[in-house]
């Protein structure tokens, strides 16, 4: 079997795309406490500059970021935030059945 660079690449590639699917909710209470409960360490690498990217995040929780954690916004960057319903379900795409992701402008 070959161990080459690439191989581990791909093989890491995958791997990191499961972990993400199979992680889930487990992933998003562990964002959402690096947003809503930072802990002093963070709260110091923020004010040294550092950004975290928070991903997948339901639009509602960026929502409530913006207006509670306002003064840490600079720190803030939000991808694939997933738009939910009135009742905070995240949406569907009814032909793909994937979740419905804001546009982040970025083509």
């Amino acid at each position: 079997m070959k161990t080459g660079p690439a191989y581990v690449f791909v093989i890491l590639a995958l791997l990191s795309r499961t972990g993400v699917a199979a992680q889930g909710a487990a992933e998003d209470r562990w964002q959402l406490r690096q947003l809503f409960e930072p802990s002093a360490t963070q709260l110091a690498v923020e004010k040294r500059g550092r950004v975290f990217i928070y991903d997948g995040l339901n639009d509602t929780d960026v929502e409530q970021a913006m207006d509670e954690e306002y003064d840490r916004v600079h720190s803030m960057m939000f991808i694939r935030t997933v738009v939910t319903d009135v009742q905070g379900e995240p949406l569907r795409d009814p032909d793909t059945g994937e979740l419905v992701v804001e546009d982040d402008d970025c083509d």
